[in-house]
């Protein structure tokens, strides 16, 4: 199944690495990344698709523990 992460993450050197291999070594498949940073250069706005039979939530509490991530929602995409 297809789920999107809606994140905030803080602009800090290697915070979207972090995200991805979180994904990847809980068997998250990445799978489209959008996302924009303010003019201000405020926190990061991202939506990353992934795939996976496993459920969202093991992801979501995961990404919600590392430093960078201020907010992650789950939802599946259609």
């Amino acid at each position: 199944m297809r789920y999107r992460l809606d994140l905030v993450l803080r602009p800090a050197e290697g915070a979207l690495l972090r995200v991805l291999g979180t994904a990847e070594r809980r068997g998250f498949t990445p799978l489209a990344i959008t996302g924009e940073q303010p003019p201000d250069g405020g926190d990061w706005k991202l939506q990353v698709t992934v795939h996976s039979k496993r459920a969202p939530e093991l992801l979501q509490r995961q990404i919600e523990e590392l430093h960078d991530c201020l907010s992650v929602e789950i939802a599946p995409c259609p």
